[in-house]
């Protein structure tokens, strides 16, 4: 080997080292872009001709393939330079209508690829007995709860996809499951009228499009968010949206919810999530919200449409199982103050008979009429100075998913629920979150289960 070429390597070996892997592209995008790039693009000519210089001489060490690897690491670094990548956050302040701030990180690319997520583990520990003095029959939980990736693509200043792939509960068997939570293509055309179809979050309520840990208080989701508007609630559809004078608003036409899956604890069994889903009844759902007072956002949600999905009577006749569901909600934040409000309610027909096709009895019914609701306050001591916050929060919920039922059936007094939550929320900086709760679970039964929850969240 020739000793200027051993001196050649040597000495860009030591310059690959002091700028390479251990140096992100951050750092040196403070330097200005064109010297940036005519150094490394120096560096990488002078490695490789040093590289052509050795196969010539026949020379196959270890050496030579360590210095090739780290060239093919220094070329793509390069090539990433030039494309112009950069780093976004997922940012509260910046995020979009209906989205969490790592799901809108996409919209503020110019153009390429955006990659965010979020996840949380919860520890579940509930009383051993309930409120009558009975054994509750339930033990204490740790859960993986979700993992979830977020995929968006910028492909030019109009056309743009978005995705939300979840895992929940650490594993895909029985147990668990690994769901597209969301897959929408958008033409944006302008602020006040854009189109978006493909599988999309119902804008319903506050959590069903904004379920990212950081963004709300509790380790658990409210329930009436869970079983009355069933959250995570996606389905395949076509619509619009955009925002106009202080007022920003989404509408979609999907295919319904499947009645075969609800129940007297909710409609959250018929949801069918974009899974070979049944299109013998579609439906329209919509959301006006105020967002001209900064700090100040409220307004309504609804959801109207037919559910019997080819489901048959007792005597061979179609069941249309018509269903409406609509919400009120408010939020304010003041400094460090956060409120919240949700008032929610759903109407069904033929509920009867939708009982006999599935062959409910007694208590069992499902509810012609579901109520549910919640107010929940938090204050932020440290007033988010350097991306840290400390919230002590509460929480009110009323629900009853039978709160009306058919002549000949009964309700179930358990089904009706009041829940008080209190605990703190900690984070350290704005993407990590620790919350950690006690709920006092009470019902009409006097079968309630207290539970102390606490819950480790991140967004990115």
């Amino acid at each position: 080997m020739k000793a200027h070429t051993c001196i050649r390597i040597i000495g860009l070996s030591l310059v690959f080292i002091l700028i390479g892997p251990g140096a992100p592209l951050n750092a040196r995008a403070a330097e200005p872009d064109d010297q940036t790039v005519q150094r490394i693009e120096s560096e990488v000519a002078e490695l490789r001709a040093a590289i052509e210089e050795l196969r010539a001489e026949g020379s196959t060490n270890d050496r030579l393939d360590e210095i090739e690897r780290r060239l093919g690491i220094l070329a793509t670094e390069l090539e990433d330079l030039k494309v112009g990548e950069e780093v976004i956050t997922a940012s509260v302040e910046e995020a979009r209508p209906g989205l969490g701030p790592a799901a809108s990180k996409v919209y503020r690319k110019d153009q390429g690829i955006s990659i965010g997520g979020y996840g949380e583990a919860v520890v579940a520990a509930p009383s051993s007995t309930r409120d009558d003095g009975s054994p509750s029959g339930k033990e204490a939980t740790f859960d993986m709860l979700r993992g979830i990736f977020y995929v968006g693509y910028k492909f030019d200043d109009r056309f743009l996809l978005n995705t939300e792939i979840e895992f929940e509960h650490a594993s895909t068997s029985e147990s668990g499951s690994a769901s597209v939570e969301f897959a929408y293509i958008d033409y944006l055309y302008r602020d006040a009228f854009n189109l978006r179809g493909g599988l999309v979050l119902l804008p319903m309520g506050w959590i069903n499009e904004l379920h990212e840990p950081t963004v709300y208080l509790g380790s658990l989701r409210p329930e009436s968010e869970r079983r009355i508007i069933p959250s995570t609630w996606r389905e395949g559809g076509v619509g619009a949206f955009g925002d106009f004078g202080g007022f920003t608003y989404r509408t979609y036409v999907v295919d319904g919810l499947d009645a075969s899956g609800f129940s007297a604890s909710g409609l959250r069994g018929g949801r069918q999530k974009g899974s070979k889903a049944l299109l013998e009844d579609i439906a329209w759902t919509g959301r006006l919200d105020w967002v001209g007072t900064p700090g100040f956002q409220a307004g309504l949600s609804f959801y109207t449409g037919n559910s019997g999905q080819n489901l048959e009577t007792a005597d061979g006749g179609s069941l249309d199982v018509p269903t409406t569901i609509f919400d009120a909600h408010a939020e304010w934040r003041w400094r460090g103050l956060k409120l919240r409000g949700l008032y929610t309610q759903a109407k069904l027909d033929d509920v009867a008979a939708l009982n006999e096709a599935l062959g409910y009895e007694g208590a069992a019914s499902v509810g012609e009429k579901l109520v549910g609701g919640y107010l929940e306050a938090g204050y932020d001591f440290l007033g988010g100075r350097r991306g840290r916050s400390l919230t002590p929060y509460l929480r009110w919920e009323r629900i009853n998913t039978q709160e009306r039922v058919p002549d000949g059936w009964q309700s179930n007094p358990a089904n009706d629920q009041e829940i008080f939550t209190l605990g703190i929320a900690y984070q350290p900086i704005e993407q990590i979150i620790i919350k950690i709760d006690w709920a006092d679970v009470d019902n009409a039964a006097g079968t309630g289960v207290n539970q102390v929850n606490a819950q480790l969240g991140y967004i990115f």
